[in-house]
């Protein structure tokens, strides 16, 4: 029975997955290839996928610093400020 739970959420993944196909140099190659086998990574494409997913979360963390650095002042940044951070942050359930 698990071979068959295996299968469908194998299959399943796969429907909803795109091909692309890229180029590139051997000395590239050879680098993603030893980054695969050395890092545990089962495919080349996984460590694509891990890739693309840090550049997302870069460019996102970007944007909030940029929409940060662009928006009103509130109250100065200092130890309270960060003591009051902290207490809200612990005071959140679940989080």
């Amino acid at each position: 029975m698990p071979d068959i739970l295996a299968n469908f959420c194998h299959y399943r993944y796969r429907a909803d997955m795109s091909t692309m196909n890229i180029s590139l140099p051997e000395s590239l190659k050879h680098f993603v290839d030893e980054q695969v086998s050395g890092r545990g990574y089962g495919t080349s494409s996984e460590y694509i996928r891990e890739l693309i997913r840090r550049d997302q979360d870069r460019l996102g963390l970007r944007k909030l610093l940029l929409d940060g650095v662009s928006s009103a002042a509130t109250e100065p940044a200092d130890a309270d400020y960060f003591t009051s951070l902290r207490d809200r942050a612990r005071s959140q359930p679940g989080k």
